[in-house]
C-alpha cells in the first residue's frame, strides 16, 4: 500500500529532524533503528487535528484551516515534544498522542529484535504502531482499541503513511488471542493491574511494558501465568483503558502535608498501594525508606495473584493489586 501525497512533506521533514534532536538531548533514541524510525515516520499525518487548552476550553487546530498562519501553528505543534489531545468528548479527554520522548523511551525499553511480534494496547492515532511497523514490518504489529471510531481513524492515518498492520477493535484487557503469541506487549493506556490474558498470549521470555499507577512497569514473562519486573525511572501519565477503572488521587487527603502530596515519588507510591495503605501509612513508609525512586518498586504476577513491592518481591513491603 503506497503512502498518499503529503502537502506538508518538506516542512514536516525539517520539523521532524528538530524533534529528533530534542529527543536525543533528552537522553533517548540511543538505538539507531529507533532514531531512523522517528526521523522517517511523519507524526503530522497522525494528528491532522488536535486540541489545545485555552481560556474558553479546548481549541481545535487542524491541517486544513484556510488561514496559513493557523496551519503553520498546527504543524509546529505536531512536532513539539508534547502529548496532543486528539479526541475530546463532553469536555473529557478520550484519546491522545503521547509525548514523543516518552514514546522513544518506551520503545527502546521493549528491546525488540527482528522477527518479534508486538501487541499494542491502545491504538490512539496509530503513530506508535507506525513506528513499530517501520522497525519490524507491518506483519509483526497488532494494535487494539475498544473504540471503533479510534481504530478506524488509526487505520486511515497508518494507510496515509504507507502502513497496514492489524488494527483490531476490541477490549484491550483481553489482548488479541487470534493474533497470539507475542514477543512484546506495550500498553499506551493506564490500568489498575496486569490483565492475565496478556501473559497467556506471550511467548516465554516476552516483555510486557505498561503504565501502572503513575509509572511504567517492565515485566519479563516466564510463562503464561508468571511474570515479574521493575518500574522504569520515568513518570508516565496516560488516559485510562476504558473499563479499566484506573485510579489517581484527586484531592489531597486531610492531614497530608502539601509538600509530600505534590512530590511525584510519593504520589506514585500512594497510588500504587492505596488498596492497602491509607495516606498517613504511605507517607510514613515513604519517609522511613528514604523517599524511594520508582526503580526500587516492582510487580509480580504468579498463579492468579499479583502484587506490587518495594525492593524485594518477597520482602516486607508488598501490596496486592486490584483483581490480584
Amino acid at each position: 500500500m503506497g503512502a498518499q501525497v503529503d502537502a506538508f512533506a518538506e516542512e514536516g521533514r525539517k520539523a521532524r529532524q528538530a524533534l529528533v534532536r530534542e529527543i536525543e538531548a533528552y537522553g533517548a533514541l540511543r538505538d539507531p533503528a529507533w532514531r531512523e524510525a522517528f526521523c522517517t515516520v511523519p507524526r503530522h499525518l497522525f494528528v491532522p487535528f488536535y486540541y489545545v487548552s485555552g481560556p474558553a476550553g479546548y481549541e481545535r487546530l487542524w491541517s486544513g484551516h484556510p488561514d496559513p498562519g493557523r496551519r503553520d501553528r498546527w504543524l509546529r505543534g505536531a512536532y513539539r515534544d508534547e502529548p496532543l489531545a486528539t479526541r475530546v468528548r463532553d469536555g473529557d479527554l478520550v484519546s491522545s498522542s503521547s509525548q514523543p520522548s516518552l514514546m522513544a523511551q518506551m520503545l527502546e525499553a521493549l528491546e525488540v529484535r527482528d522477527g518479534h511480534d508486538v501487541l499494542e494496547i491502545g491504538a490512539g492515532t496509530g503513530y506508535n504502531a507506525a513506528l513499530l511497523c517501520h522497525r519490524l514490518g507491518d506483519e509483526h504489529v497488532t494494535t487494539v482499541d475498544l473504540d471503533e471510531e479510534i481504530t478506524e481513524s488509526a487505520r486511515t492515518h497508518l494507510a496515509a503513511a504507507g502502513h497496514a498492520p492489524a488494527v483490531i477493535t476490541g477490549d484491550g484487557a483481553r489482548g488479541c488471542p487470534e493474533r497470539a503469541p507475542f514477543d512484546r506487549v506495550v500498553a499506551t493506556c493506564t490500568l489498575p493491574s496486569i490483565p492475565y490474558a496478556w501473559l497467556s498470549q506471550c511467548r516465554p521470555g516476552a516483555l510486557v511494558l505498561t503504565p501502572l499507577s503513575t509509572g511504567l512497569v517492565l515485566l519479563r514473562v516466564r510463562d503464561g501465568a508468571h511474570a515479574e519486573g521493575r518500574f522504569l525511572a520515568t513518570s508516565a501519565y496516560f488516559v485510562a483503558l476504558r473499563g479499566g477503572n484506573a485510579r489517581f488521587p484527586r484531592a489531597r487527603p486531610m492531614g497530608l502535608p502539601r509538600q509530600a502530596y505534590e512530590d511525584e515519588r510519593f504520589r506514585f507510591l500512594f497510588t500504587l498501594a492505596e488498596e492497602s495503605l491509607d495516606a498517613r501509612e504511605a507517607l510514613s513508609l515513604w519517609q522511613r525508606e528514604g523517599r524511594p525512586e520508582r526503580e526500587r518498586f516492582g510487580v509480580t504476577v504468579s498463579e492468579g495473584r499479583q502484587w506490587a513491592w518495594l525492593d524485594d518481591p518477597e520482602g516486607p513491603y508488598a501490596w496486592p493489586l486490584p483483581g490480584g
